[in-house]
């Protein structure tokens, strides 16, 4: 069974940074196209970032230039590095293949950007 442990979060003053981290088992994690995905409150998850298994990326028009996401196939890990973080960054973060629908979900990781 894949399972999938986030962390990294936290709570951060805007302008400030963090590092997601999120660890993947239970399959062959290099084949995979992995995202990132949030979920503010009262609104739906949401995809933020994207790698392919080649490292190609894509983002959400409202993180472009600001988040960067990054995978290590060895370590089995992929990361989403958060620059210039905005009150509406403040979500449950979740790691997850791309398309979703497949595995099962994380816990999630806070992440609360507020001064």
């Amino acid at each position: 069974q894949v399972q999938l442990v986030e962390s990294g979060g936290g709570l951060v003053q805007p302008g400030g940074s963090l590092r997601l981290s999120c660890s993947v088992s239970g399959t062959i994690f290099s084949i995979h196209t992995m995202g990132w995905y949030r979920q503010a409150p009262g609104k739906q998850r949401e995809l933020v970032a994207r790698v392919t298994s080649g490292g190609g990326t894509n983002y959400a028009d409202s993180v472009k230039g600001r988040f960067t996401i990054s995978r290590d196939n060895a370590k089995k890990t992929v990361y989403l590095q958060m620059n210039s973080l905005k009150p509406e960054d403040t979500a449950v973060y979740y790691c997850n293949r791309d398309p979703s629908g497949i595995w099962y979900w994380g816990q999630g990781i806070q992440v609360t950007v507020s001064s």
